[in-house]
């Protein structure tokens, strides 16, 4: 200890320009860890926010005004609706988070715009995707199953959590989009969004479409998987035949006598080459 202290102030005296950069430093620190803690915090008042809505729009379907404390049983047993009435309400918000979800995970548009929404390493996906799973193990296979109280107020709070963690999860995949892929990476993804359009335009030829579906592929491998379902989707809209608006028939076109099919001209690569001898 007397070895150190004067050792200590030898270096002091010899460095003491250090004391500033090293300040900075300690003052970055600071500042980063401020505005983590103040993000931290405004994410959990945002999750109590959403979910206080969720309860309240609940209690509202069910006709009932919002208690200041309401205990799981209270909530799951419904003064006003019998079990089978709120399994049913619950199976409907259930749905409708679901359709909400398969909405990103089957249009391949949004999942390029959007691609937060399908990528289980985002840890808010991530989180709706467990609370989603809870959900789906914990619904009665009818709503007239025999459940008890219990099991009524565990799905209730299951779907409720799914629905926040679905609103906040949508919410963040928005503000993201992609930047979370480097530069060279968002321009695939744009050109893969406008020949997107290209593959899905029904004024466009089946050749084009082909290409053009193609191309969306390439550009998106390695950046965005895209799902069995969603790529079955998909190739039912490239492959979807082409077909040109009705017009109105003239009055004596009923009349007139019946006139034989045009044949369909034969696809370029199936006509016969003429011989260069029978075009002199």
């Amino acid at each position: 200890m007397d070895e150190f202290l004067p050792g200590f102030w030898n270096f002091a005296g010899n460095f003491w320009w250090l004391i500033f950069p090293i300040m900075g430093m300690a003052g970055g620190i600071a500042k980063a860890w401020e505005r983590g803690s103040k993000r931290r915090h405004e994410r959990r008042l945002e999750t109590l926010r959403l979910k206080g809505e969720i309860k309240a729009a609940q209690y509202a379907a069910r006709g009932q005004s919002v208690p200041a404390r309401a205990a799981a049983k209270e909530v799951a047993s419904g003064a006003q609706l019998s079990s089978k009435e709120l399994l049913e309400r619950l199976f409907a918000e259930h749905d409708e988070i679901t359709a909400r979800w398969l909405d990103y995970e089957l249009d391949v548009a949004k999942l390029i715009a959007y691609p937060a929404m399908s990528d289980g390493r985002q840890p808010l996906t991530a989180a709706f995707l467990r609370a989603k799973k809870t959900a789906d193990n914990l619904r009665p296979s009818s709503s007239s199953a025999k459940v008890s109280e219990q099991q009524v107020s565990e799905y209730l709070d299951a779907v409720g959590n799914a629905a926040v963690a679905f609103e906040i999860a949508e919410k963040d995949a928005r503000r993201l989009r992609n930047s979370t892929f480097s530069e060279a990476e968002r321009k695939k993804l744009d050109r893969a969004q406008k020949l997107l359009k290209v593959a899905v335009d029904e004024s466009a030829t089946q050749a084009e479409r082909n290409v053009a579906y193609k191309r969306v592929r390439e550009e998106l491998d390695g950046l965005i998987v895209l799902s069995d379902q969603a790529v079955e989707v998909l190739e039912k809209q490239v492959a979807r035949e082409i077909t040109a608006p009705a017009q109105a028939a003239p009055a004596h076109a009923a009349s007139a006598p019946a006139q034989e099919p045009v044949p369909e001209p034969m696809p370029v690569r199936d006509r016969p080459v003429p011989n260069r001898e029978e075009q002199r």
